[in-house]
């Protein structure tokens, strides 16, 4: 066989196992380190969501798409019981991103 049809045939091989999958391992581990940060965020206080009960409040869940406007009734472990116009609504604290007090 010539140096041509080595070549031909062990350049793909040898670019695959040298360059391609090594930089993929190298992706996913970024993925990995960037979901473990995401994941160390601080989550809202219970303590500081129980200060708005009784209170007329707008309770946004940001990108998620979710807006609530009612009363807070109760907060228990992860859970919020909002009095709204249509009923009772429970929403989960840790999608929680913003909680404005309406007057």
């Amino acid at each position: 066989m010539n140096p041509g049809a080595w070549i031909a045939i062990y350049m793909p091989v040898f670019i695959l196992l040298f360059v391609i999958i090594p930089q993929q391992n190298q992706m996913q581990a970024l993925a990995a380190k960037h979901n473990i940060k995401r994941r160390r965020r601080t989550r809202m206080s219970h303590e500081m969501i129980k200060k708005y009960i009784g209170k007329v409040c707008k309770v946004t869940t940001g990108s998620y798409g979710s807006t609530t406007s009612g009363k807070i009734v109760d907060v228990k472990e992860n859970w919020i019981e909002l009095e709204t116009k249509k009923g009772i609504e429970l929403m989960n604290a840790e999608f929680v991103q913003n909680i404005k007090v309406e007057e």
